[in-house]
């Protein structure tokens, strides 16, 4: 068996919806990618840790909505400014931001001001 190329794979959507829908691109979903992509740069850890845009997660109203892999974390409602909190805790650390995660199906949410 062979070792995977990286420790962990975050996938931010930056899928764009019709005018008027909730998404997570007009969300500021391509802000969060740059973010994460500046800030693994700076810190050295792109050869372990690789951030990319996705499509469409089916969670548009949670947006921008990042997930990350191999843990299968999900997070929602990320800003820019969250990205370094991502990074040091949950990837860093092993502990994910528990302020930020997803664990909703698509009929419940447990988040307060809901989801999604």
């Amino acid at each position: 068996m062979t070792t995977p190329r990286f420790e962990h794979h975050i996938f931010v959507c930056t899928h764009e919806r019709d005018e008027g829908r909730s998404c997570c691109s007009a969300a500021g979903g391509l802000a969060v990618l740059e973010r994460f992509r500046n800030s693994l740069r700076e810190r050295g850890l792109t050869a372990r840790i690789r951030a990319n845009r996705s499509g469409c997660l089916d969670a548009c109203s949670c947006g921008p909505t990042v997930v990350i892999y191999p843990a299968g974390v999900w997070y929602g409602g990320v800003a820019p400014a969250d990205v370094d909190e991502i990074i040091d805790s949950h990837l860093v650390s092993g502990k994910p931001v528990e302020r930020l995660l997803l664990r909703c199906s698509t009929d419940k949410c447990d988040r307060p001001g809901g989801c999604c």
